[in-house]
């Protein structure tokens, strides 16, 4: 079971969207772009998880959680090693509208 599935109960759709408007016109702010383009609070937290399902090497972390506070993507919980937790950590970091990542809640092991 992948992260958006486990984590928020949604399957991937067809293609994310960086950008996004809302009905009124109004550019959404990136961390608030859901995985359609559509407004959504938790929107930077679901396409840093839609991420890590694309990567084979990081889809079946089943003991990490992914959360966010404005643009800064938490990661709690625990993985298998030091090298994955940079992966997951650097994949984190690309998707737009995340400004950092923090790892402090997360435990190697």
């Amino acid at each position: 079971m992948g992260f958006l599935m486990r984590l928020f109960g949604l399957e991937k759709p067809p293609a994310a969207v960086a950008q996004a408007t809302s009905p009124t016109g109004q550019t959404i702010a990136p961390e608030r772009v859901g995985l359609s383009g559509e407004y959504d609070q938790s929107g930077l937290a679901k396409r840093v998880a839609a991420a890590f399902d694309d990567d084979a090497e990081l889809d079946d972390v089943d003991t990490l959680y992914v959360a966010q506070t404005g643009g800064t993507v938490v990661l709690k919980g625990s993985v298998p090693s030091q090298a994955i937790l940079n992966k997951m950590v650097a994949v984190a970091k690309r998707v737009p509208g995340a400004t950092g990542v923090t790892i402090d809640q997360v435990t190697i092991g």
